[in-house]
């Protein structure tokens, strides 16, 4: 067999180093139909679909937590506050618990197969989907506060489930050439903006809150299931399994030390599957992946910290100006429209810019100067038109148009920058730490959604 070509375009260029006696032994097949491209893109939206899910389907949840049944008196001061803070809720269900599992996830990430790892946490979210499935057509008028904590442990197992299969998955991605990572982060995005476009279809096709979500959650419910098959259908091909068995040909890419060869493994004797082995299963070295990836770590939590306060405890709760008018355009489709799925698709276009312009690098000033001024976004939506505000009278944007830019500023900004903090973590560690290295950069992005999640209740409550 001809030998690989050893250079290949930046996109081509796998995150993790293929091991020298593998390359040149096998050719490198090529993606064809770009099928492992399009799984990675399906597995970024599942990914994400949990949340995605959870936080679009506003209209079902205020529906709930007020009361099922038509003569229902005056809701009540506890269920009032149940739904006035319902996004803050669920953003600390959903982060404080995922920084839990991921760093268990990097505890075992030498331990526990990846694929163990990621068909169990596909399996969890689809039980627990089901359930969410189950109780739409369940009248919990009687029993809202009880519903509500059903609710938010359902939210931390879904989201537990969740961030494991998602470093495990990005993690996996660090082995396959660049574009694979830029696909799963597209898709990511992507997930976003079909839950939000499932939930406009379904807000305008069913006449009835319930049919609506359930229409909505069967759909989540179907996509996890085609998650869990394209996954089973990845190793099958030939481009994927050229990838995957170099990481297991190789010593332990995860552990071997920064200043080690890897000539230094191939020790006569048979020494070398003895020392492979005792590496397979320690824990990755931490300092020096910490040393590498400080700034962009603060850059990738800074980023995601300001996101989760606006997005949506914030933003969905901005009001058209109009919504008097009783028109369907400001009371019906304003926020779905505006906050999700604006939101959700400039994300997405922001992390696609990042595969054709890459600036700044890595090591620029310029990076966390762009991540810090997104600090002004917090007084630019406070002082739009949020509803109800007790504190701040002052309502600066009284117009539509002002969310809208706003909105779009947000998503853009959160999925291009968030993206090239992302992309350019395992690129700056040796490339045996790559992998361990793209887990620690998703410790950092659930870091800033946990404390950012946290604080957005503190601001929802000051306005």
């Amino acid at each position: 067999m001809q030998p690989a070509a050893v250079g290949f375009p930046p996109d081509e260029e796998p995150l993790v180093e293929e091991p020298s006696g593998s390359r040149y032994s096998r050719q490198k097949p090529s993606d064809r139909l770009h099928g492992a491209y399009v799984i990675f893109f399906l597995l970024g939206i599942g990914s994400l679909l949990p949340w995605n899910f959870f936080i679009t389907a506003k209209h079902y949840w205020m529906y709930k937590l007020q009361n099922c049944s038509d003569g229902a008196g005056p809701v009540g001061q506890a269920a009032s506050d149940l739904r006035d803070f319902f996004e803050s809720y669920i953003s600390i269900a959903s982060t404080v618990p995922s920084v839990l599992c991921l760093i268990g996830n990097f505890l075992l990430v030498n331990k526990v197969p990846a694929s163990v790892r990621i068909l169990s946490s596909l399996f969890i979210m689809l039980a627990v989907f089901l359930v969410i499935t189950v109780l739409v057509k369940v009248d919990t008028s009687a029993w809202t506060t009880r519903f509500f904590a059903l609710t938010m442990g359902c939210v931390v197992v879904v989201s537990g489930a969740s961030t494991v299969f998602t470093s495990s998955i990005f993690g996996l991605s660090s082995c396959f050439p660049m574009r694979n990572l830029q696909a799963l982060i597209s898709g990511q995005a992507m997930g976003g903006t079909i839950s939000a476009v499932a939930s406009v279809i379904d807000l305008a096709a069913a006449a009835d809150v319930t049919d609506s979500a359930l229409a909505y959650f069967l759909t989540a419910d179907i996509f996890i299931v085609v998650c869990i098959m394209v996954y089973l259908l990845l190793p099958r091909l030939q481009y994927s399994r050229y990838y995957m068995s170099s990481q297991i040909e190789s010593p332990s890419l995860a552990t071997v030390p920064p200043d080690s060869s890897m000539e230094d493994e191939a020790e006569p004797g048979g020494t070398t599957n003895t020392s492979f082995l005792a590496k397979r299963n320690s824990i990755p070295p931490l300092r020096p992946i910490l040393q590498k990836t400080a700034l962009l770590g603060f850059c990738l939590f800074y980023v995601f910290f300001i996101s989760i306060i606006i997005f949506p405890s914030l933003s969905s709760n901005i009001e058209s100006v109009s919504k008097s008018s009783g028109s369907p355009w400001s009371t019906k489709y304003f926020v779905p429209l505006t906050s999700f799925l604006l939101y959700n698709f400039a994300d997405w276009c922001g992390r696609q810019i990042t595969a054709w312009i890459q600036v700044p690098g890595p090591k620029s000033k310029l990076l966390p100067t762009l991540v810090l001024l997104r600090t002004v976004f917090l007084p630019l939506f406070i002082l739009s038109n949020y509803q109800p505000r007790a504190h701040i009278r002052t309502v600066v944007f009284d117009r539509d148009i002002y969310p809208v830019v706003f909105t779009a500023l947000l998503g853009l900004s959160n999925g291009y920058l968030g993206t090239l903090v992302i992309v350019y973590g395992p690129k700056i560690v040796p490339k045996e730490l790559a992998e361990a290295a793209g887990v620690v950069m998703t410790f950092y992005l659930m870091l800033g959604l946990a404390v950012g999640s946290g604080c957005s209740v503190l601001i929802v409550h000051l306005l």
